[in-house]
Parts: structure tokens; C-alpha cells; sequence
């Protein structure tokens, strides 16, 4: 099972990085055509910022499974193997929880926007579609997390090594 939650957040961040791929390249087209006088892209801000709020969410759920977040050690170096054990638990829990408030209130927002039937100013694209692909990401976010969680909570219990390392930040 953590292979397949994995997977899952291994492909969301490929989709994340393509959606970035294509932002850095919108990006460097405006930037050449204000520069060069053939004007920018429509909307370039709007994209931009809709795009990196899914990407910020893609990458989220495989730093988490592969242990990328940045860590402060200096706190935590002079406890024994268990006490890091507990206190990797007690903060995946932690963060499990706080995924699924963000996705929950994401999903809120993106109802709202829904209903209010507002647009960006220049594309006239509706927002709640940056809501929804932002939402779907952070649904992944913290159905992921909270495996990871109950991984680290079983590590804890049992001292058996399952989540993947590596990673680092």
C-alpha cells in the first residue's frame, strides 16, 4: 500500500512540474515580449497564479511521502530512537490534520466561487477552477498524509521501519 500512495504522489508531482514547466514558460514569453515591444501574455498574472497554487499542492503530498519537508534537527538530536519515533508520529498526525482543514476550507472556497460566478479580470476564466484543481491536489495532499500518518503511528508502536527515506531539504 505505501508504494501505491507512492506512486500516486509521484504522479501528482509530475503533473505539478509540468504545470510549473508550462508557467516558467509563459513567464519567460511575457517577460520577451514586453521587453522586445511585442507585448505580453494576456492574463500571464492570472495563470500564474493559478498554476502555482496547484503545483505548490502537487508537490506537497511526495516531499511528505519521501520526507523533503525541511526539518530542524538541532531540537530534536539529543532524543533516543523511540522519543524521534513518537514525535515523527505526533507531527505527521498533526500534519494529516491540518491537509485535511486546508483541502475541506479549499473545497469550501471553491463552492463559494462557484456560486458567486466570479471571473479573473483579464481571461474571464471562472476562479473556482483554480479552486477545483487546487482542491483535487490537497484531497490527494491529505488522503496521503494521512496513510503517512498511520505509517509513522505504527512505526512508532512496533519499531518496524516502513516509510520511505530520503528526500532531505
Amino acid at each position: 500500500m505505501n508504494r501505491f500512495f507512492l506512486g500516486l504522489s509521484r504522479a501528482l508531482a509530475i503533473v505539478g512540474g509540468f504545470v510549473l514547466g508550462l508557467l516558467i514558460l509563459i513567464v519567460s514569453i511575457s517577460i520577451i515580449g514586453r521587453e522586445t515591444g511585442l507585448g505580453a501574455v494576456t492574463g500571464d498574472y492570472e495563470l500564474v497564479e493559478a498554476g502555482m497554487a496547484f503545483a505548490v499542492f502537487a508537490f506537497l503530498p511526495y516531499a511528505h511521502m519521501t520526507g523533503a519537508h525541511a526539518t530542524v534537527d538541532i531540537f530534536t538530536d539529543w532524543m533516543g530512537e523511540v522519543s524521534h519515533r513518537w514525535l515523527t508520529a505526533v507531527i505527521d498526525v498533526v500534519f494529516a490534520i491540518v491537509l485535511i482543514i486546508i483541502a475541506w476550507k479549499l473545497f469550501d472556497g471553491m463552492l463559494s466561487k462557484q456560486h458567486s460566478g466570479q471571473t479573473t479580470l483579464l481571461l474571464q476564466f471562472p476562479v473556482w477552477w483554480a479552486y477545483l484543481a487546487s482542491s483535487i491536489a490537497a484531497v490527494v495532499g491529505a488522503v496521503v498524509a494521512v496513510w503517512h500518518a498511520g505509517v509513522r503511528v505504527y512505526e512508532a508502536v512496533t519499531g518496524n521501519k516502513i516509510a520511505v527515506e530520503g528526500g532531505g531539504a
